[in-house]
């Protein structure tokens, strides 16, 4: 390694502090400077630089002696796992020295300093919560403890629904991502799709075709929350629905709420002069959307479960989780690695042909919305669940309302939404076309004896608006 020189580190001081590069004033500082090489030796690595002037960015360096390098290494020594930093020292022009303590990646995350866990975030340094930390220990761990691969005590191919097997290991074979293996016998599917371990099952088995009625008591995470509220929060219910069911059945089930409670909204395609009916929401995204949150939700979580729930205003679609790996919310709108924490489920999934390419499902949620001429979709971590939210593009009707509406009816909803009580005369002059006071008089009426819309006051100043109630 070429020994380390003063224009370099200058070079590196007029880069800025980063990520991976901090800058301290004196050794005295030593304590932070192992804060943060703990927090860079869990992220990426990086350096630290004594000793330059604050505000500045001007190296100055410092006289170094033994007593200096002892405090500096005692301080890296409260670093656990025990690492070995590379301390160099620089000679400057005025005979003092600049100190670049440097650490690579760590090899066995996570490292805390004096039992805490930092995290850097831009150019600062943070201390992790307590979730954190065990959050950390768990992806390190995860390989070899995965709840997936884990041997699912008391279970047999018997407790298996072996029809939807051989449909999975039938459609990867049509789709190219699996070889025939020459039989449909259920133990021969199983070990070829990495679902048993030395004659035994694995919990993965479990999840993807474990059979509804043997799955309580042992795997009550293996639910799936439908709900459809009146209003935009959850004070009253319209529908409300459980089911426990191996990942396949939940899906259907799912698609099957979804079609079943989500208004149709009509649109003219230009060019053609004819209507198209399509539902409020792209369907391949919430089907992407759901099959995404039965992929990789977090199992080991005994009370988890994955929701669909239906508001006026929005879709949310739910799993019990955190984002792991250092991905953020923000990774999820780009292409970004794929990292599955249920590898093996994924796999399935994948090969079925229910998902694609890892790594780009909620990017294709994104471009099926955006192509529908939706407001892009929301993805939010909170309290342990990882959370989807779709929004429509204007005005919902509050419910399904038993018949279609045409297009004239949903845009005087859309304006007296949006408007506010509005007199007859001012919603006939917002529609396109202007038509006749009569004609919107008459759709009004219609929409009134429906439910959505009232009318208040008398003659010219009666004002019409929506119900929301």
């Amino acid at each position: 390694m070429a020994e380390l020189g003063l224009e370099q580190v200058i070079g590196w001081v007029a880069a800025g502090e980063s990520e991976t590069q901090e800058f301290k004033r004196s050794t005295g500082q030593c304590g932070a400077a192992a804060r943060t090489l703990s927090a860079m030796l869990n992220q990426q690595g990086g350096r630290v630089v004594f000793v330059v002037e604050p505000g500045t960015g001007k190296v100055q360096g410092q006289q170094v002696g033994s007593r200096t390098l002892d405090d500096l290494a005692t301080e890296l020594a409260l670093i656990e796992p025990r690492t070995t930093p590379t301390i160099e020292c620089v000679d400057t022009a005025d005979g003092c020295q600049v100190i670049v303590v440097t650490v690579g990646a760590g090899a066995t995350p996570p490292y805390t300093y004096r039992g805490t866990l930092y995290h850097r975030v831009g150019a600062t340094t943070h201390a992790a919560g307590r979730g954190d930390y065990e959050r950390r220990v768990l992806e390190v761990h995860y390989q070899s403890t995965r709840w997936e691969t884990q041997i699912a005590e008391g279970w047999t191919i018997a407790d298996l629904d072996t029809a939807e097997l051989v449909v999975t290991v039938d459609e990867a074979i049509r789709r190219g991502r699996a070889e025939d293996p020459g039989t449909r016998e259920p133990e021969a599917l199983l070990r070829g799709l990495g679902l048993m371990r030395n004659g035994q099952l694995l919990r993965a088995a479990v999840v993807l075709f474990g059979r509804e009625a043997r799955l309580l008591p042992d795997y009550p995470q293996a639910l799936l929350r439908l709900a459809r509220f009146r209003g935009t929060d959850r004070s009253e219910f319209v529908d409300n629905r459980r089911y426990h069911g191996h990942a396949f059945e939940l899906l259907l089930r799912a698609d099957r709420f979804l079609r079943d409670h989500l208004p149709i909204a009509g649109r003219v395609v230009p060019g053609l002069f004819e209507r198209v009916d399509e539902p409020l929401y792209p369907p391949a995204a919430m089907r992407e959307a759901v099959a995404n949150a039965l992929c990789h939700r977090d199992y080991s979580l005994v009370g988890g479960s994955v929701g669909v729930a239906i508001y006026d205003d929005r879709l949310e679609i739910s799993s019990s989780g955190s984002l792991h790996f250092g991905l953020t919310v923000d990774d999820l709108l780009r292409d970004h690695d794929s990292l599955p924490w249920n590898p093996l489920i994924a796999a399935v999934f994948y090969r079925r042909g229910i998902i694609e390419t890892w790594g780009r499902g909620t990017v294709k949620i994104v471009e099926l919305t955006q192509q529908a001429g939706l407001p892009a979709p929301e993805f939010e971590e909170q309290a342990s669940t990882v959370v989807v939210r779709f929004r429509p593009s204007g005005y919902v009707p509050p419910l399904p309302v038993g018949q279609d509406l045409s297009e004239v009816q949903r845009a005087i909803l859309g304006f007296l939404h949006a408007a506010g009580p509005a007199r007859l005369a001012e919603v006939k002059d917002h529609l396109a076309d202007r038509p006749l006071e009569r004609r919107v008089r008459d759709e009004l009426q219609l929409l009134k004896k429906l439910g959505l819309v009232n009318i208040s006051g008398h003659g010219r100043g009666a004002r019409w608006h929506v119900v929301t109630g």
